[in-house]
């Protein structure tokens, strides 16, 4: 499994194709959720990827300060391979991303729900009361980043 780092802009065409593909099959289809996909955050962050030769396998994007919260953010958090352990390969390389080209300290997400164990798992902490977002119950999680 290859692990890959790309800014929007150093993102091939055929690469943005199939990260679009993952985030609708997953997002939109399996979830049954129509909304905005494309909602220019994208644009300033870093993409973060997992692939084989089956191609994207797990994906997230770290959203730079100030675009989705005042700290950075990690968001689109998905697997299309499932239960082999690389959502949380994904997040903690996603953490890593965050702190070491955007100088993080901290990071917040708009979780699902039903998915705040797994968050917790790498350390984030529930910092709001749950709210719907597209039909979908939400909460915001920290993680606090520690100097080393």
């Amino acid at each position: 499994m290859d692990l890959v780092v790309k800014r929007f802009e150093e993102l091939t065409l055929n690469e943005l194709y199939e990260i679009l593909k993952a985030r609708a099959e997953v997002f939109v289809v399996e979830q049954n959720c129509p909304y905005q996909d494309l909602d220019e955050k994208d644009k300033r962050a870093y993409h973060v990827y997992l692939k084989d030769e089956s191609g994207i396998q797990a994906y997230l994007r770290v959203v730079d300060k100030g675009v989705s919260f005042e700290e950075v953010s990690i968001g689109r958090v998905l697997t299309v391979k499932r239960g082999f352990g690389l959502g949380k390969e994904l997040m903690l390389a996603g953490i890593k991303v965050a702190k070491e080209k955007l100088r993080a300290d901290k990071i917040r997400i708009g979780a699902q729900s039903y998915a705040k164990g797994f968050y917790e798992k790498v350390g984030f902490k529930q910092v709001s009361d749950e709210f719907m977002l597209d039909g979908i119950p939400h909460i915001e999680m920290l993680l606090e980043l520690q100097e080393i």
